[in-house]
């Protein structure tokens, strides 16, 4: 154990976390489709730049970061044969019943509601994606990582449905005056 405590900043945590998914084979602009796929249904004039940017947004997140770190942490010791039995075949071999990549995952959706949270449920039921593509990996272990997308995913599609929610009721407010405001006529 060490005898002095080593303060770790947000930004070396939000680098080091970008920079797991990329060695991982996970790019922004993956997750980003996801969100567009989810959103372009109810917001016909949506962007791949906004869904980038709400990727982007969360992020920056740092229960978002803790558990990418530790979630491909874990992923990248099973694969190297590092961790003990019977944990080593439960997270190589993706145990349907494990539930604990879920669990992390799902952790890191609550701060975003309930959209949030049944986005995560279906993106993990239906595989789209990078999502997909890394459940169906043979090269590497990704039993926390596929999870974990999802979790971004979801995060990042909530986080914008509200945005656009906001900004649709931004552009159709009606002023409602006051009586006393009001013209009179005669």
């Amino acid at each position: 154990m060490r005898d002095e405590k080593i303060i770790v900043t947000g930004d070396i945590i939000s680098h080091h976390a970008r920079t797991k998914l990329q060695e991982r084979g996970v790019e922004i602009d993956a997750i980003a489709e996801i969100v567009y796929d989810l959103q372009h249904p109810y917001a016909p004039n949506l962007t791949m730049v906004e869904c980038v940017e709400s990727v982007d947004a969360v992020l920056v997140k740092r229960e978002i970061q803790h558990a990418i770190l530790v979630g491909i942490e874990l992923d990248v010791l099973a694969e190297e044969g590092r961790l003990s039995e019977p944990l080593l075949s439960l997270i190589t071999g993706d145990e349907s019943l494990f539930g604990i990549d879920e669990t992390i995952a799902l952790g890191s959706v609550f701060g975003f509601g309930s959209i949030a949270v049944t986005t995560f449920g279906y993106l993990d039921k239906e595989k789209t994606g990078i999502i997909r593509k890394l459940d169906r990996s043979t090269d590497q272990v990704n039993t926390f990582l596929d999870d974990l997308v999802c979790s971004i995913a979801a995060n990042a599609s909530a986080r914008l449905a509200h945005r656009l929610r906001d900004r649709d009721e931004a552009e159709t407010k009606v002023v409602i005056r006051k009586p006393e405001d009001e013209e009179l006529i005669g």
